[in-house]
């Protein structure tokens, strides 16, 4: 009995080890975790639409393609995040002559 309160006493330190950072799993440093977030951010204030999500996104050192769904509709737009946190290229992607 003695040991098996002893090995969960020395379990307890490393279980909180493990579980403490981020919950979404993603690491702070993640150059394209902060691109995404470069992105959203940028791309509301263009948009003046705070309901925005994150659709795709593709890494690259020069620069990452971020898209994101803008509105009720999810109309997309597209994004360039750099690594220093600047944005460029923010465009829609709607055939707004559809709309």
């Amino acid at each position: 009995m003695k040991r098996i309160f002893t090995a969960a006493l020395l379990t307890l330190p490393l279980a909180a080890c493990e579980t403490s950072g981020e919950s979404s799993g993603v690491a702070a440093n993640d150059p394209e975790a902060s691109a995404r977030a470069a992105c959203l951010r940028d791309v509301q204030l263009e948009t003046g639409n705070s309901t925005a999500t994150v659709l795709s996104s593709s890494f690259s050192q020069a620069g990452t393609e971020v898209i994101v769904g803008v509105g009720p509709q999810q109309a997309r737009w597209r994004c360039i995040a750099y690594s220093d946190g600047t944005t460029d290229g923010i465009m829609s992607l709607t055939n707004e002559g559809s709309l």
